[in-house]
């Protein structure tokens, strides 16, 4: 979720349809319903992640699924919830410190956060019976491989976001920022690409599809938008990438 992050604030040279985009989204998950905001995002959030182990041991169970590719979801998966757990509790993001409606708790989880557990379900429950294109072994090996490297990614540039913002307000262009301009997006893209493959349905991908564009890429366009207001910015972006190297 560090790339689903909502800002409330709105560069005035963003894009119309991202800033609309924005402003729906605000609303959907701060303040749909009205009424008093009784939790903080990153309480539905950490719900969220600290419920995933149960569950996917809670399918396991129910459907008598001790597979490999079974177990191996549950630990990328279920990893995944604690290492974002700690991530909170050792450098949050302000961003998620504000307090949200009942609806729009609501509205994030069941929009986004609950549709990740739709992935360990479908493999789990065998509605996915996934040919993979090459043999398990390897298979396993790159959505491994892919989500590790894919976490590192991320921890590392949320901490350094966190710490450097912390010491100096502006703009960061290097570490882990030195050559991708969103490095969190990227590590969190791999990451659930990683579960996706292991599910190796359609469904998933349709799901990051909309995800992705829908909230991953409106971020983006409005925080390069924001970081323009900097002298250097267009120097960093001329000799930076988006997300990938040199595709992006």
């Amino acid at each position: 979720m560090s790339a689903t992050v909502i800002s409330t604030s709105l560069p005035g040279n963003a894009p119309a349809w991202a800033q609309t985009m924005r402003r729906w989204t605000n609303y959907l998950t701060n303040d749909f319903g009205g009424g008093p905001r009784v939790w903080k995002l990153a309480w539905v959030i950490n719900f969220q992640k600290a419920g995933t182990i149960p569950l996917l041991v809670f399918f396991v169970t129910w459907y008598h699924n001790t597979s490999t590719a079974a177990w191996i979801y549950l630990a990328m998966h279920g990893s995944n919830g604690l290492v974002w757990i700690i991530k909170d509790l050792t450098f949050p993001d302000p961003s998620w410190q504000r307090r949200i409606t009942i609806g729009g708790g609501i509205n994030t989880f069941v929009s986004v956060l609950s549709s990740y557990w739709v992935f360990g379900w479908l493999l789990i429950s065998g509605v996915s019976q996934p040919t993979y294109p090459l043999p398990d072994y390897a298979w396993f090996c790159v959505c491994i491989s892919l989500y590790i490297l894919g976490s590192v990614i991320m921890i590392a540039a949320d901490a350094q976001k966190y710490f450097t913002l912390r010491l100096k307000r502006g703009l960061i262009t290097d570490g882990m920022f030195r050559y991708i301009r969103h490095p969190n997006y990227l590590g969190e893209i791999m990451v659930y690409g990683s579960f996706a493959l292991m599910v190796w349905h359609w469904l998933p991908f349709i799901l990051l599809a909309w995800i992705w564009a829908g909230l991953f890429a409106v971020n983006m366009i409005l925080k390069e938008a924001s970081m323009s207001r900097y002298p250097d910015w267009v120097e960093y972006k001329r000799h930076s990438w988006c997300l990938l190297p040199p595709i992006l």
